[in-house]
């Protein structure tokens, strides 16, 4: 186990034990000074977060740690997000984010909406529970760049498939692009392509990379699905 791996594994305790000193002092310790904000986001926190997300769904822990990890994550996460640095142009991007209506779920997109937003991204996030018309009112009348759905438990994914056809059938929003990240797609080989989204993320870090090269139409080409494949086909 690497130097990393055991920073996780104490993090994790702390968030399960809701040791609210502890995990602050081991933030303090990753950040070393030097390391950026960005990088406790990526390196530090969402691996944690995914460890805290696996062992719930498979009832290793009791509800009172995970409301312990998740509620001070996410206070910890917020106030790591206020010390982004945000990059010094945007890339004229938009992006509307939902999330499933859990609050982990909810913690897991906004470490990716913090990232985006960090890099440039303009991005509105209404997180879980928001109904499908609304969401594709928004859609039509503001027509943004990435519409992104993260999701980390299969009841999540009727819901987007919902979304994904209403938006092919009517044809709205046709430049809008459908971007699917969160554990279960990460969990299901080829699910992201299967309910037709055009790119997918295994972690915001990747989500951040995808969407920046995606751009230039220079998509990581393992996460470039059938339906980005269609759209782009379809422009030229």
């Amino acid at each position: 186990m690497n130097n990393q791996d055991i920073l996780i594994e104490r993090f994790f305790e702390c968030l399960i034990n809701g040791d609210r000193p502890g995990a602050r002092a081991i933030v303090t310790e990753a950040s070393n000074g030097s390391v950026a904000p960005q990088t406790l986001i990526t390196d530090l926190f969402w691996p944690t977060y995914e460890m805290v997300e696996r062992l719930h769904r498979s009832d290793q822990l009791t509800k009172l740690s995970y409301h312990f990890a998740t509620r001070l994550l996410r206070v910890l996460t917020d106030q790591t997000a206020m010390r982004l640095r945000l990059a010094g142009t945007t890339t004229g991007r938009t992006v509307l984010a939902l999330s499933g209506p859990s609050d982990s779920d909810d913690l897991g997109a906004q470490m990716a909406i913090d990232l985006l937003e960090a890099s440039g991204f303009r991005v509105n996030f209404a997180g879980g529970g928001v109904p499908t018309d609304e969401v594709m009112s928004f859609v039509n009348n503001n027509q943004p760049d990435v519409l992104l759905m993260f999701a980390s438990a299969p009841n999540d994914l009727p819901e987007i498939r919902a979304i994904i056809d209403a938006l092919e059938e009517i044809g709205a929003a046709r430049k809008t692009q459908i971007v699917v990240g969160g554990g279960v797609f990460n969990r299901a080989d080829g699910l992201a392509e299967e309910i037709g989204a055009d790119l997918w993320a295994s972690n915001p870090l990747d989500l951040v990379d995808s969407l920046i090269h995606d751009a230039d139409r220079r998509a990581i080409p393992e996460q470039r699905t059938v339906g980005q494949k269609k759209k782009l086909r379809e422009a030229a």
